[in-house]
């Protein structure tokens, strides 16, 4: 699920003494201890509630006394919750908070820009440098996801992206697009199979049908998924 792992980011303009630290991963002492010594830590950002990019930010923070920052009150420590369209200036770099909910309700994207820099777009989980997320239970939404794409594309198109999991996306508007007919192209597969199956078919009903041919590892991630676009096509006006 995490694809070679989590990636922790470290902002700092050239010259500037201070950093900030975005999705401090797990808690792994080793690769907290690495964060912390890349100070000073000033400000630690979370993308989503996910432990697999929070879970080691208390230790983070009693490493270097740097606030948590969080869309979800309950990952911030130190800190104040994250607003949507806040802009932040520390480590010499300007973050501007995007909200990008879909993969989770509190799922945030960060466009940093530095001086005479073109902004890089920090994607959390919301676009993966290889493969497709998984809309998260119990919070996760296709609808809303969808136009996080769209958001997504404003401010990325022919910028650098760099995902929590995956390779670096050299054109973030591109990978948003073809995530968008990814999406396009499933949804049609839904609506294909509820005609077979019933309007009322269940989960693992439409999982089977769809996702016949897929290794039976993925298929956790294929039941959150086809959840999300059932209640998507059964919400009202859905089609």
């Amino acid at each position: 699920m995490t694809l070679d792992g989590t990636r922790s980011v470290v902002l700092r303009a050239p010259g500037a003494a201070a950093c900030v630290v975005v999705d401090p991963g797990p808690d792994d002492g080793i690769h907290l201890a690495a964060l912390a010594t890349a100070g000073p830590v000033v400000l630690i950002l979370i993308t989503h509630r996910h432990a697999d990019h929070t879970a080691g930010a208390p230790r983070l923070r009693e490493l270097t006394g740097a606030p948590v920052r969080a869309a979800d009150p309950e990952h911030c420590h130190g800190g104040d919750p994250l607003s949507a369209g806040e802009v932040i200036e520390a480590g010499g770099v300007r973050i501007e908070v995007l909200a990008t909910p879909g993969h989770t309700g509190d799922s945030v994207s960060f466009v940093v820009t530095g001086a005479d820099q073109e902004p890089v777009v920090l994607t959390g989980d919301t676009v993966l440098g290889r493969g497709t997320t998984v809309i998260a239970e119990p919070d996760g939404s296709l609808a809303d996801y969808l136009a996080s794409l769209d958001a997504l594309e404003r401010v990325g198109d022919g910028r650098l992206g760099l995902p929590a999991h995956g390779p670096e996306i050299e054109d973030l508007g591109a990978a948003v697009r073809a995530y968008r007919a990814h999406r396009i192209e499933r949804l049609d597969q839904v609506r294909a199979a509820l005609e077979v199956l019933g309007t009322d078919a269940g989960v693992d009903d439409v999982v089977t049908h769809v996702y016949a041919d897929v290794d039976p590892s993925v298929l956790p991630a294929a039941r959150q998924s086809v959840a999300a676009q059932l209640a998507y096509l059964r919400r009202p006006g859905g089609a």
